[in-house]
């Protein structure tokens, strides 16, 4: 388990002030003028050596992220937009940091728009998040009455303005192209890619777009050194991560742990177990909704790490853990997952626009046993065919749930038609 003096969000849970005052106590704008005073080239460095990887659901290299943003050209602007739309189902970790550590993604902000050399930082916040957007920009107001943003940030020399943008419920605006979109003041539909943000994104400019965690996990890791973090998980899963741990359990909560710690100890040690004990644990979704599921044979051992996890055909994502006791059915769970991609495509791509329709009718009939055994085949076919054939991930995040469902649950939906046939046989 994770020690405590390792913890990086030590106010996730609200307990302590959350304003200026009480995050400095807790370390927070510690030094950070000496940090930029080191410059870009090492803060860029110091993040790659940690091994910090997005911990918004892709899991890419943050360092490595940033190193690909294109060089700076005079008279050109460049930005960082932090990704903090949060609409993945199941998943609540932005919006604890934004409620109870906003000074912590502030910080961030300022130290990776330096690295960047961006002047600008647009926060892009789900419109749900009302206290969570009040925090946040109280603790922006505060950071430019002390001096840390503005016109001579941290007495560097460097402007860095930070701005709030709420969104407006759109689950598809968590992809970054379509989340620049949507700040451009467009509807919020992928764009194609090449180009990349990192060479032309918002405004048509240099943009490096990172999730609130990843951001706010930054000025930690530079003040403890890139080794620290490096050496806490396992190689190429390194660092801390929050885990939000919901559905039958007995203690939901957000906590954060180790990378790789297994998920049998993070239930237990941490959600107060499964309910009606473990033997009653029908399946798990490890990272959010997106992510196929995994039966309880699975979760016996599994580690969670994006490489432990994609081992067993599934991933981490947003680390957003759903448990499912035997109470669950396990069917009707992920025909309601199929509902909600279908009613969140933004209807750009014809394979997800159509498809995501056509998933969830076939899963409505699967539900009550309506459906012949050769539409299971078929299904997964048609997973296959939008899977990877969609400008962005939301045709994946459609198809993975029901292809988890299709490998390791086929027998539930096979005897459901048997019982089906035999009501109407009767």
């Amino acid at each position: 388990m994770l020690q405590e003096k390792d913890k990086i969000f030590t106010n996730l849970y609200g307990f302590q002030d959350w304003q200026l005052k009480g995050a400095k106590s807790r370390g927070d704008w510690d030094g950070t003028d000496k940090l930029l005073a080191k410059g870009g080239a090492w803060l860029m460095e110091e993040v790659k050596n940690s091994g910090l990887r997005g911990r918004g659901g892709a899991g890419f290299s943050t360092g490595m992220k940033w190193s690909l943003m294109a060089k700076p050209v005079a008279g050109v602007p460049r930005y960082l937009v932090v990704n903090a739309d949060e609409g993945e189902p199941g998943t609540c970790k932005d919006r604890d940091i934004m409620r109870h550590d906003p000074h912590k993604l502030v910080e961030g902000c300022l130290i990776a728009c330096y690295a960047l050399q961006a002047e600008t930082c647009y926060i892009y916040i789900r419109g749900e998040f009302v206290r969570e957007a009040e925090h946040l920009q109280t603790a922006i107001d505060e950071a430019y009455a002390a001096g840390y943003l503005g016109k001579n940030a941290c007495r560097s020399g460097f402007k860095c303005d930070v701005y709030i943008h709420r969104g407006a419920g759109a689950y598809i605006c968590g992809e970054e192209t379509a989340l620049i979109e949507s700040l451009e003041g467009r509807k919020g539909q992928p764009r194609l890619k090449p180009p990349f943000p990192g060479g032309q994104g918002l405004y048509g400019a240099p943009t490096t777009v990172n999730n609130v965690e990843s951001i706010a996990v930054i000025p930690t890791i530079l003040r403890r050194g890139a080794a620290w973090f490096a050496g806490l998980g396992r190689p190429k899963n390194s660092g801390t991560k929050i885990f939000c741990i919901s559905g039958h359990v007995n203690k939901p909560c957000n906590v954060e742990e180790e990378m790789g710690i297994p998920l049998r100890d993070l239930i237990d040690k941490h959600a107060g177990g499964v309910r009606g004990g473990w033997d009653n644990l029908l399946a798990v979704i490890p990272g959010g909704s997106s992510v196929p599921v995994l039966p309880k044979s699975i979760c016996d051992t599994v580690l969670m790490d994006f490489d432990s996890l994609r081992e067993v055909r599934s991933g981490l994502g947003t680390a957003a853990v759903i448990v499912m006791d035997k109470s669950t059915d396990i069917v009707r769970a992920i025909a309601r997952l199929s509902k909600f991609y279908m009613h969140e495509s933004c209807g750009q791509c014809t394979p997800c626009r159509e498809g995501t329709g056509w998933m969830w009718r076939v899963m409505e009939r699967l539900v009550v046993g309506n459906a012949r055994p050769d539409e299971i085949d078929m299904l997964e076919d048609v997973s296959r065919q939008i899977e990877g054939h969609t400008i962005c991930a939301l045709g994946d995040a459609a198809a993975w749930p029901i292809q988890g469902l299709i490998r390791h649950f086929r027998p539930e939906l096979e005897a459901r038609m048997e019982q089906a046939r035999l009501r109407n046989a009767a």
